[in-house]
């Protein structure tokens, strides 16, 4: 009988007590709340520890740091330091996957000439485009995780550049050389050489520190810069025009002048070296960039478009004897 009259009470001990914490429920709701208000209190630099600071003009802003995804996940909502490179790129990503379906189901069909090579072509400058916004994106979100986690998604971040700016070449490359294959092939080469030299000293340590930074945007500029090569080789063989016409040349050197404006920006810290702490959420360096690179992108789908569209319909994907 004793045992049976206290089977009742251990059970509303348990009710009580819920998830064997030991605590009452209004402990507990109380340490959540607690806990959420905590996520939103943002850092000072001077409270960061040596592996989370990158840029001292930025005063304040930074999230807590804390070893949980969900605490990252969290931090999507709430407004910090790295709000805005995070929903740039993540927006972007999304708007890039958006514009490649809809480049694929509506404007592909209506050429009749297209083949898989320019859907290839194509989904390289899409993916790398996509893989970059996307692990630039997912960096900045667990930057609050911690420095194992910083350090991996900071490498991704690189890798993501390199693929971003590899892929842009594949298709100017293919549409500029299409009528002279062995030229096509030895710049792909060249490209991918490149790139891939730029990803294998992305992940070194020491490369991501921050008195690395400038040799680290002096690497990425100079694989993008290494464009001007093919793009002189073309006007020596087609003129500027006919380069004009075959791949909106002067879009894509637009399209290179603004990740170059876009990198200076981010290597000179501006405008946050001229007002320490005035651009700590909004506008500063960094967002800047990330902006840039959003516009560059943008400025070279169009021009990759276009070139597609001269591909197929002056040209009729055929090689013209001039």
């Amino acid at each position: 009988m004793r045992s049976s009259s206290s089977a009742p009470r251990r059970v509303a001990l348990r009710q009580r007590h819920p998830s064997g914490t030991g605590l009452p429920s209004e402990s507990i709701n109380t340490v959540e709340a607690i806990e959420n208000k905590t996520e939103k209190v943002l850092l000072l630099w001077g409270d960061l520890p040596a592996w989370r600071r990158d840029n001292a003009f930025i005063h304040s802003g930074y999230c807590q740091i804390r070893p949980s995804y969900r605490h990252s996940l969290h931090s999507l909502f709430n407004l910090h330091n790295e709000s805005v490179n995070i929903w740039s790129h993540l927006i972007g990503a999304i708007v890039t996957v958006a514009s490649s379906l809809y480049l694929y189901y509506v404007i592909r069909p209506r050429y009749d000439s297209a083949t898989p090579s320019d859907v290839l072509v194509f989904a390289c400058f899409i993916g790398g485009a996509v893989l970059c916004l996307g692990m630039s994106a997912t960096f900045h979100a667990v930057l609050n995780h911690s420095q194992r986690v910083a350090q991996w998604g900071n490498k991704l971040d690189y890798m993501g550049i390199v693929v971003l700016i590899v892929g842009s070449f594949v298709p100017a490359l293919y549409y500029a050389f299409f009528c002279m294959p062995a030229l096509l092939t030895a710049y792909l080469c060249l490209i991918c050489l490149l790139g891939t030299g730029c990803a294998i000293v992305s992940w070194v340590e020491q490369f991501r520190s921050p008195k690395w930074r400038p040799y680290r945007a002096i690497m990425f500029a100079g694989l993008g810069l290494s464009g001007f090569i093919p793009i002189i080789h073309g006007v020596t063989i087609y003129g500027y025009k006919g380069l004009e016409d075959r791949i909106s040349v002067t879009w894509i050197i637009i399209h290179g002048a603004m990740y170059l404006f876009g990198v200076g920006v981010y290597v000179a810290r501006w405008p946050e070296r001229n007002f320490p702490g005035v651009f700590d959420i909004w506008g500063s360096s960094h967002q800047i960039f990330h902006m840039f690179v959003l516009l560059a992108a943008a400025t070279h789908f169009y021009s990759m478009v276009k070139a597609f569209d001269y591909h197929h319909t002056v040209l009729g994907s055929h090689c013209l004897t001039e």
